[in-house]
C-alpha cells in the first residue's frame, strides 16, 4: 500500500532511463519516504548512479516520471527546478572537493553562492557542519592534507550545507577501508536520527546497506528493471532468488533454511 502523500519525498512512476536507443532501466515504480535512507542496490553496470542523477533532476526521463515533494521538476520552468535542486544535498563518490580550497572554504562554497550571509554566518555555519561530521580540526586543512575517511566526511559536510531536505549519496563507501567506512555509516545513522534527513545512496556494500538502509530497490543489468522493493533484511529472506543471492553475500545476515523457495 502507498504511504500517504505527506509522507513521500520523492516517488517514482514508470520511469524509463535510456541514452539515445540504448535503455539501462525501464518501468521503475518505487517511493522514498520521508526520513528514509533508502539505497538503491544492484550489480556493477545496472544502473545506480544514472537513477540517482534521475531522482537529483540532472537526467530527464526518456518515459515516466520522478516526483519531488509532489512535483516533476521537468514540467517547471528552469529557475524554479533550480530553486528546487537546492533543496537536495550530494555527496559525489570521490568526494569532488575542491583541491586548492581548504576544507572550510569547499563547504563555505555554497553558503557563499546561494545565500545573502554576511561572512561572520557563514564561518559559524561552516564550523556547525564540519562539527557535526567530526571535523572541527580540519577545517584549514587542504583536501590532500587529510584522509580519505575525512575527505568523504568534509563532502559530506559540504553537502549539508544549506540544510537540504533530502541527502543523496553515491558509493559513499568506495575507496574507504573497512572502519573509515563503517564510522561513515554510524555518521549517517546520526544524523538521520537527529536532523530527520531523508537519505537515497547508491551502495553495493553490503555491510552498509545492511547497517543503514531503512528501505531499497534492486535494479537487474539482465531484465534493466527493478526486481524488489524493500527493506534489504526482508529482501535477503523473501525476495527475488537473484536478490537474495545477492544480499546472503553478507556473512551476518542469516541464510534461508534448507528447503526454502528458491
Amino acid at each position: 500500500m502507498s504511504a500517504a502523500i505527506d509522507d513521500i519525498a520523492i516517488r517514482v512512476e514508470g520511469l524509463t532511463m535510456a541514452y539515445g536507443q540504448r535503455v539501462i532501466q525501464r518501468d521503475l515504480n518505487f517511493e522514498v519516504r520521508r526520513g528514509a535512507r533508502f539505497v538503491i542496490m544492484g550489480e556493477s553496470g545496472c544502473g545506480k548512479s544514472t537513477l540517482l542523477k534521475h531522482m537529483i533532476g540532472l537526467l530527464e526521463p526518456s518515459t515516466g516520471r520522478v516526483e519531488v515533494e509532489g512535483t516533476d521538476p521537468w514540467t517547471m520552468a528552469p529557475s524554479e527546478r533550480g530553486r528546487l535542486a537546492r533543496a537536495f544535498g550530494v555527496l559525489y563518490q570521490s568526494g569532488a572537493l575542491w583541491s586548492s580550497m581548504t576544507v572550510a572554504e569547499n563547504v563555505a562554497l555554497p553558503l557563499e553562492q546561494y545565500t545573502d550571509f554576511p561572512a561572520e554566518r557563514v564561518y559559524e555555519l561552516v564550523r556547525l557542519k564540519l562539527a557535526l561530521v567530526g571535523l572541527a580540526d580540519a577545517a584549514d586543512r587542504y583536501p590532500s592534507e587529510i584522509s580519505g575517511g575525512m575527505r568523504k566526511r568534509a563532502g559530506l559536510a559540504r553537502a549539508m550545507a544549506l540544510d537540504p531536505q533530502v541527502l543523496f549519496l553515491d558509493e559513499p563507501s568506495a575507496g574507504l577501508d573497512p572502519v573509515s567506512s563503517a564510522l561513515l555509516d554510524e555518521l549517517i545513522l546520526e544524523i538521520g536520527e537527529s536532523l530527520g534527513t531523508t537519505f537515497v545512496i547508491v551502495s553495493h556494500e553490503l555491510a552498509s546497506i545492511f547497517a543503514i538502509a531503512t528501505d531499497s530497490v534492486f535494479l537487474d543489468a539482465d531484465t534493466k528493471t527493478q526486481l524488489d522493493v524493500g527493506p534489504p533484511r526482508e529482501l535477503a529472506h523473501g525476495g527475488s532468488p537473484k536478490v537474495r543471492r545477492f544480499l546472503a553475500r553478507a556473512a551476518h545476515v542469516d541464510q534461508p533454511t534448507e528447503g526454502a523457495a528458491t
